[in-house]
């Protein structure tokens, strides 16, 4: 019979592979193995003694989840640790996410136009895209409501190198709203000059993400009541008359400080109108 003669037996534990580190950086996708969860990294911040961040889904949701393992980055897992402070200049940026131009001069205004429909949809599309429309001499002009937008857009005699885009509240299909937007299509030039896109919120409020202002969502308004005084109302802010109104749309524009504050719904809308106005 064979004499074997054995070694000693290695009982040490599995050595564990490091998993790669990866900053935080604003906009990095992540995926939440427990959860599922898949978002870009909006921010991080520190709460309780925990170093979070908090990631955005292709919604405009938000869900916060501590740094460290249980991540997945384009299928590898990783470990997410807070990023590298550059010390490199940051780069500056615009209300809207664009990287802003320095000592850029406002240009000439063009003949094309953004038309909104109030004076809140006009505020709101200044403060966050007003850098980039200054640099390309874009205009927005609020039209106090569509009902004669056909006729407006007559007016305006949109052609080659004088374009409107035009942004309409409440443009589903069926709707008051959607007529005119066809009949206003229908005028000579507009089939080629002229786009009208819309979001499906009642008023332009409700495109501000309830969130900026600590809510979880709008408070339900009933149809018999002017939706403005209704929310204000549902806030427990004043609410009695014109006053009121502009003192609380006051508050809520305040609040709001970059697209991030925005539904997608409205960006996505305010970008292509951008776009078709300023891309040959």
């Amino acid at each position: 019979m064979p004499n074997f003669e054995w070694g000693p037996r290695d009982i040490s534990a599995p050595v564990r592979k490091a998993l790669r580190q990866v900053g935080a950086e604003k906009g990095l996708v992540l995926e939440d193995v427990q959860t599922g969860w898949v978002g870009a990294v909006l921010r991080t911040e520190k709460s309780g003694g925990l170093h979070l961040m908090v990631l955005e889904d292709a919604r405009g949701r938000t869900k916060s989840f501590e740094l460290g393992f249980g991540f997945l980055l384009e299928g590898e897992p990783v470990e997410v640790v807070p990023a590298v402070r550059s010390s490199a200049p940051a780069v500056q940026r615009t209300a809207s996410g664009s990287v802003a131009v320095a000592n850029q001069r406002a240009r000439t205004a063009r003949a094309s136009r953004i038309w909104v429909e109030g004076k809140h949809d006009a505020e709101l599309v200044e403060k966050v895209w007003g850098d980039d429309l200054r640099v390309e001499g874009i205009v927005v002009e609020p039209l106090h409501g569509v009902d004669d937008l056909a006729a407006a857009v007559r007016d305006f005699s949109p052609g080659p190198g004088r374009r409107l885009g035009i942004l309409v509240d409440h443009l589903v299909p069926g709707s008051k709203e959607s007529r005119i937007a066809a009949a206003a299509m229908a005028v000579p030039g507009a089939a080629e000059n002229v786009l009208i896109v819309g979001h499906p919120y009642v008023d332009v409020w409700q495109a501000i993400k309830p969130h900026v202002i600590g809510l979880q969502a709008w408070p339900v308004v009933p149809r018999s009541e002017d939706w403005k005084t209704g929310i204000l109302k549902g806030l427990g802010w004043p609410h009695r008359d014109h006053t009121d109104v502009a003192m609380g749309w006051k508050k809520l524009l305040g609040a709001v400080r970059t697209y991030a504050d925005l539904e997608p719904t409205l960006l996505g809308r305010v970008e292509e109108v951008i776009d078709f106005l300023t891309v040959p």
